[in-house]
């Protein structure tokens, strides 16, 4: 794994929420974009070298929905920039972790992505995210 691609932090209203992290911050939202196949509506903003995505469901049976009726508002992920995520998606499984897909899918941002089951890592869902050439 080469970096924390980004933080995902799952929120209830997008537009609230996207003033909250800009004031934070001191930094514009760069992109939104609908993922159809997740039902989320992501949007990213960047400071240095750091990202942070936020996450709303469009859609009630969503994973983002369902996260924030059993959790709350809050951090839903960490994710990695790989260089060849179907190498590491491979490395992780001979190493004993379970990952939520078989293939990576496209994600937010111009990504592949695949996640890594919570309970394989301690609690937390790990993103992996590959750049889309």
């Amino acid at each position: 794994m080469d970096k924390i691609e980004h933080i995902g932090i799952a929120v209830r209203d997008l537009e609230a929420a996207k003033g909250v992290y800009q004031n934070l911050l001191n930094t514009p939202v760069y992109k939104t974009e609908t993922v159809e196949t997740e039902h989320v509506i992501t949007a990213f903003l960047q400071t240095g070298p750091n990202k942070i995505e936020l996450l709303t469901a469009t859609h009630p049976d969503s994973a983002i929905a369902k996260f924030i009726d059993k959790k709350g508002e809050g951090i839903h992920h960490i994710a990695f920039a790989v260089a060849d995520i179907r190498a590491e998606m491979t490395r992780l499984k001979a190493e004993g972790f379970t990952l939520l897909s078989d293939e990576p899918k496209p994600g937010a941002d111009n990504k592949l992505v695949c996640f890594v089951h919570p309970k394989s890592a301690n609690g937390v869902l790990i993103e992996l995210c590959q750049e889309i050439a």
